[in-house]
């Protein structure tokens, strides 16, 4: 008989998800298998960046460098820390706050050695969030020469380098072992998804009831 063959539906490309290494990966793997999504290939001990899981494909970034990949779309979605976004400033949809890796941004200074932050001619602070910290110093009202370190910036006072920090701390047991104290609270932090905007608008019918899912397990 004549006429054209039907075309194969073409398979869907699963999303692909972009996770942050570290101790954050194993609780977005827990809270995606509550909702139905079986990440635990990820946790492997096999050295791929990329896992296939259903339909969803997981890539395995630095913290920092998941909202470069979804701003750009290279991923559909990511998990990563609101102490990372604000520093970094993406415009990403942000549907959800996960509720896992809750922690503080603080300032810190030795507690031997106590800043008058309004009569100290030029003050210094280390810290990994540059940005993030020149936002805090101008809504104070205060200026401060800002140091960027990758590393331990609580070496930062003990050494002389710096005055104060602007670092991460969830007990604050590290700051208090070097002889640290807090002296205020920069803003509280936790894990967020973020979506692409452009995988928002052409993917609605997949993202949308991942969100659902989601959505339920962290209310």
């Amino acid at each position: 008989m004549g006429g054209k063959a039907r075309r194969s539906p073409q398979p869907t490309k699963p999303l692909v998800l972009a996770l942050p290494k570290g101790r954050i990966l194993e609780q977005s793997v827990e809270i995606f298998g509550r909702a139905g999504y079986d990440l635990s290939p990820v946790l492997s001990k096999s050295r791929k960046l990329v896992r296939d899981c259903g339909p969803l494909q997981v890539w395995i970034l630095r913290s920092s460098d998941v909202p470069t990949y979804v701003h750009h779309g290279a991923a559909d979605l990511g998990v990563v820390g609101s102490d990372v976004l604000r520093e970094q400033s993406f415009e990403l949809y942000e549907p959800l706050d996960l509720g896992i890796g809750k922690c503080q941004m603080i300032v810190a200074e030795r507690a031997s050695a106590p800043v008058d932050e309004r009569a100290q001619a030029h003050l210094r602070i280390v810290s990994k969030y540059p940005r993030t910290t020149r936002r805090y110093l101008e809504s104070r009202g205060l200026t401060a020469e800002i140091i960027k370190l990758s590393g331990s910036v609580e070496l930062g006072p003990i050494t002389g380098l710096s005055d104060r920090i602007v670092d991460i701390t969830e007990t604050g047991e590290t700051l208090r072992q070097n002889g640290l104290e807090i002296v205020d609270t920069v803003m509280d932090i936790s894990t967020r998804l973020v979506v692409n905007q452009a995988s928002l608008k052409l993917r609605a019918r997949e993202i949308a009831p991942l969100l659902e899912r989601l959505g339920e397990q962290v209310v």
